[in-house]
């Protein structure tokens, strides 16, 4: 069975959660889905973008695991 994970940034741009999903996507057993803003009021400073589905495959090992973590930790880092 496959884990799936939501992830949200606040205010991050388009651009920015597309390199996010790219950078994850490298990473063996990876599956990542960027998920609409369900937001109907338009809003400059609302990111297009919810959040991201992070799915592992069942067989992904921790060292996939670790590095989708670090990944998200470079992140956080960055733009929090």
């Amino acid at each position: 069975m496959k884990t799936k994970e939501k992830v949200e940034f606040t205010d991050l741009p388009l651009a920015v959660y597309r390199e996010i999903a790219a950078h994850l996507r490298q990473v063996e057993g990876v599956e990542v889905e960027l998920i609409p803003q369900s937001s109907r009021q338009f809003d400059y400073n609302q990111s297009q973008i919810a959040g991201l589905w992070i799915s592992l495959s069942p067989d992904s090992d921790s060292t996939s695991q670790q590095r989708v973590e670090q990944i998200l930790a470079y992140y956080r880092d960055r733009y929090m």
